[in-house]
């Protein structure tokens, strides 16, 4: 990161120590003071806040935790996010900074006539959404989610540029217009997309380029802190933004993780009013950086593989369901696989159980690509590939079965 980003975490962290009194309690009780972070790397040393633990101290001390460094009767909004987390706003916050830069990116301008199916009620996203495209000069119909054929009739009226919203809403949209037996090449102006909130399958991804010719940008948010990350090629890799500070972190330690590794999504944000400073996503993440210690963060980026709770720790690596899949969705001849982990002797075994798609596949040809891509995506060594019959493996089995014993 450069001076200016060093500096700005120098006065949120002092400002959050002075103003927030849960940051106060969390750096004494590490026993540090705001000269002790000067650094990126020195935020290692502020304890991890999970979301978790988030709403358990606004229960104990409601409704913001001792989070809020702000008088009450300055904030102008209080949202509720999953969780559930009361969500303070008053004017300006690195969600609104995150989302004049995911706008940008995706190409909105002032001119565009804008369908924001966020919603409205109870998270930040629709009213944010709505706040920042005014200020770039966008006229915009807010809608939420819902009434399909209405909303139709307004992208066709109105002549609708760009949508924001859920991936699945935006096929609802599309598969509408089909349906009703209108040509959207022709009759629709809507060109570009911006989509979050649920993942977004290649698949549909492609559907909406091919079919639709539209211009997709898939962003990475939370509610509590907006917009971390995008992907506007199609690609796994999502792109970090620079609105706030952003690490991948081993969840058990909350040390940072090398690149190629997999962590935790940690963020510290900027923001005066309600200060998350090492805020835990709970979503795991492949780091993925290009020039460590040298690149910025708008220069790294992320592949997110899951939730911290599903994952399973390997040899002291964290490997992920989705992460297996990512491995071997694309080697030809492998149909469904299923890793399974034992202990014997104090040490792990990695077994990589394999129905193949296709009976005549060569399964000596395809076990050293396995075990390559397999440690390549998760960053442990396959012991055994095992290949089976269908039957063998049910379709519900999970990805990743736990066998060790600790007793």
């Amino acid at each position: 990161m450069d001076n200016t980003i060093q500096e700005q975490l120098k006065v949120i962290i002092q400002q959050a120590y002075e103003n927030a009194p849960a940051m106060k309690t969390i750096m004494d009780q590490a026993g540090l003071a705001p000269h002790d972070i000067q650094t990126l790397a020195d935020l290692d040393k502020i304890p991890v806040t999970s979301k978790d633990r988030l709403a358990e101290l606004q229960i104990a001390d409601p409704p913001f935790g001792g989070f809020l460094a702000v008088p009450p009767e300055e904030l102008q909004h209080i949202f509720l996010s999953p969780g559930p987390l009361y969500v303070p706003l008053a004017g300006e916050t690195a969600g609104t900074d995150s989302i004049r830069e995911v706008l940008s990116i995706a190409g909105f301008t002032s001119g565009d006539v804008v369908l924001n199916a966020f919603g409205y009620h109870f998270a930040p996203s629709g009213i944010l959404g709505d706040q920042t495209l005014q200020e770039i000069g966008a006229t915009v119909i807010p809608v939420g989610v819902g009434n399909a054929e209405l909303q139709v009739k307004i992208m066709k009226d109105l002549k609708v540029t760009g949508f924001v919203g859920v991936p699945s809403w935006l096929m609802t949209l599309l598969q509408k217009i089909d349906e009703s037996g209108l040509n959207f090449i022709d009759e629709f102006a809507l060109k570009r997309a911006i989509v979050s909130a649920e993942p977004l399958p290649p698949s549909l991804r492609q559907i909406f380029v091919d079919q639709y010719k539209l211009e997709i940008t898939n962003a990475y948010a939370t509610a509590e802190l907006g917009f971390l990350a995008y992907n506007n090629d199609g690609g796994l890799a999502m792109q970090l933004l620079e609105s706030s500070i952003i690490q991948v972190v081993n969840p058990d330690t909350g040390q940072s993780v090398s690149p190629g590794e997999t962590g935790e999504v940690v963020v510290t944000t900027f923001d005066q009013v309600y200060p998350l400073i090492r805020l835990g996503t709970g979503d795991l993440a492949i780091n993925i950086d290009p020039a460590p210690g040298k690149s910025r963060q708008n220069e790294r980026s992320i592949i997110l593989v899951g939730r911290v709770g599903d994952a399973v720790k390997v040899r002291g690596m964290f490997v992920h369901p989705n992460q297996l899949s990512f491995a071997t969705a694309h080697i030809p001849g492998v149909g469904r696989v299923q890793a399974a982990v034992s202990r014997p002797e104090q040490r792990d075994i990695f077994l990589l159980r394999v129905v193949l798609s296709e009976a005549d596949a060569d399964q000596e040809a395809l076990t050293p690509a396995l075990m390559n891509a397999v440690q390549a995506s998760c960053r442990v060594k396959v012991d055994q590939v095992e290949f089976i019959l269908p039957g063998e493996l049910e379709e519900d089995a999970p990805l990743i079965v736990d066998q060790r014993s600790w007793e």
